[in-house]
Parts: C-alpha cells; sequence; structure tokens
C-alpha cells in the first residue's frame, strides 16, 4: 500500500487551516505550483476529492475536513517520534524552532543570540516572527517547539515558565508638548494622543490595562503595525507611547529623539516561555528559560 508522505499531509492541513493556496504555499515554503501538485497528488493517492477549487475560493469537502483531522494527528505523532529521539542529546543541541512575537524578537533577540550561539555551538535555532495566536496555532500543529512571548495569556495544554517582569515606560519625542513627563498622570493626557500597536498585537492590550489607559478617547485614531511604525510615529511627534523597558538602547530606539520616563512600580508585562503540555523537551525549553532570564539580568546590571 503506498501512503502518503509527511509533505502532502503537511501542505494539506496548511490548506484546510489558510483556505487559500497562495497562502498554504507561502506558509509551507513552497512555489504556489510545487504545492497544488503535492495536493492533486495526495487527492489521486488517496481517490477522494479533498478540494473543491473556483476562481476565488478553496472549500475544504467533507472527506477533506476528515483527512485533514487524522493528518494533523499524524503529524503531531511524528513530531512526539523526534522529541523522543531528541530528548536522548545534549540539552539545547541539534534543531530548535522558536517563535518569537514581534514586540520582544527586535528588542531581546540582538542582545540575546551572540551569547547563545557561543555558549551552544551545537544548537541549530530556527526562529518565526508572528503574533501569539498565530504562534500558538503553529506550535499545535507542530510547526515550533517552543514560544517566547508576553504574559499573561490563556493558551491551552501548554506550559508556561515565567521569566522576568519588563515594566513599560512613557515614551515620547524629546521636547515634547503633548504631555509633561515629570508630572504624567495618565487621566490628564489629551485626547488622540496615545499611539498603540493595532489589534492582535499582545502589546497593546497589555500596555492598556498595565498603565491603566482607560478613556478610549485618548487613543489615536492612528495605530502602527508593527514596534517599528509606532517608535517612527512618536519620533514624528505625532503622540506618546508606552514601550516596554527592553526596547532601550535596542537598534529600533537608536538615532531617534526618544526619551522614556518609568511609570509605576505595577506597569509592567511578564516575559515567559511557553510550549505543548507533555513535551520532552521541557527540560532543554527550561534550560533556555535560565539562560534567559540570567542574560536578562545581567544586560540590566551594565
Amino acid at each position: 500500500m503506498k501512503l502518503p508522505s509527511l509533505k502532502q499531509l503537511r501542505y494539506f492541513v496548511a490548506l484546510a487551516e489558510h483556505g487559500h493556496f497562495g497562502r498554504a504555499a507561502e506558509a509551507c515554503f513552497v512555489s504556489p505550483s510545487a504545492f497544488s501538485v503535492a495536493i492533486r497528488d495526495l487527492e489521486a493517492l488517496l481517490d477522494a476529492n479533498l478540494v473543491d477549487r473556483t476562481n476565488k475560493n478553496v472549500t475544504i469537502t467533507a472527506d477533506g475536513r476528515e483527512v485533514a483531522a487524522k493528518a494533523r494527528l499524524c503529524l503531531r505523532e511524528v513530531e512526539e517520534l523526534v522529541e523522543l529521539a531528541r530528548s536522548h542529546r545534549e540539552p539545547l543541541s541539534g534543531t530548535l524552532r522558536l517563535g518569537v512575537i514581534p514586540t520582544i524578537a527586535p528588542f531581546l533577540l540582538p542582545r540575546l543570540l551572540p551569547g547563545l550561539r557561543e555558549d551552544y555551538p551545537q544548537l541549530q535555532l530556527f526562529l518565526r516572527e508572528e503574533q501569539t495566536l498565530r504562534l500558538y496555532e503553529r506550535l499545535m500543529a507542530g510547526e515550533l517547539d517552543v514560544l517566547l512571548i508576553a504574559l499573561p495569556y490563556e493558551l491551552a495544554q501548554t506550559e508556561q515558565l515565567p521569566l522576568f517582569k519588563d515594566p513599560f515606560r512613557l515614551a515620547l519625542r524629546e521636547g515634547s508638548t503633548l504631555v509633561d513627563p515629570e508630572h504624567y498622570s495618565p487621566s490628564a493626557l489629551p485626547p488622540e494622543s496615545i499611539l498603540l500597536l493595532e489589534d492582535g498585537h499582545c502589546l497593546r492590550e497589555h500596555a492598556i490595562s498595565a498603565c491603566k489607559l482607560r478613556r478610549a478617547e485618548q487613543y489615536s485614531r492612528f495605530s502602527a503595525s508593527s514596534p517599528l511604525t509606532l517608535i517612527e510615529m512618536v519620533d514624528a511627534d505625532l503622540g506618546i507611547t508606552f514601550l516596554p523597558q527592553m526596547a532601550e538602547g535596542s537598534p529600533l530606539m537608536k538615532n531617534t529623539r526618544i526619551k522614556t520616563w518609568p511609570l509605576a512600580d505595577n506597569s509592567y508585562r511578564e516575559i515567559g516561555l511557553v510550549w505543548r503540555r507533555g513535551s520532552r523537551q521541557g527540560d532543554s525549553f527550561r534550560l533556555l528559560g535560565e539562560y534567559i532570564r540570567k542574560h536578562h539580568v545581567a544586560k540590566k546590571r551594565e
């Protein structure tokens, strides 16, 4: 009996998730034509119509939904098999697929990675930068091993390891008249003066909650799609914002006229690692977490 390949199963699961051949092919790092051929070959092998195709839409058939569900289970079992083999290796060696949110990656990774490579030369690290929910989907699909995200965040069937608190700081262009940073009060901010990331970024919700930004009329009608855009908007004096402390001294802040001021002690987010519950790589993830924590503390003391 000829069996489907793992590649075919992975492609079909991606198609079921994205509902679009082009986006699914992009997620699998393959050309649309090669992706389409793989799906047609899978249908021929199974002698089943898995996908109804039109010019604009892709619909997964009833048979296709069942196959996708079984394919996810198969891929998960293979992932556990790989984890079993990895568990006998040296800690933090071999391949590790790390997912990081955009409001951590540009601030922490440039400082962390050089030392990590030097201390663990056998570690082959692959990085994926996306928003939390998409990273979580990839984690549970077996595409990622562990996530570095901001907490709190409810993610089912995972283990979470808090690492350190990352305080928020008031950020504005030097000389701005929008707010007096020495006498800052969130209730006294002018209308539409607060610049935030767009919906979907957890930094937005964490900043609103931790910094007690309760008046929606103070939020700017414009939002940023990335930390870089947010910093550029503040540097242009289009508003003020609240940046995590780890942003200070980062490449994104260089060559700007942005200054930051501390807020109340309870204005912070927590940084932590998240992995699938029961993963055999748990010891390696805890070792990675301890490395990140010690590295962060050491940098703060410099």
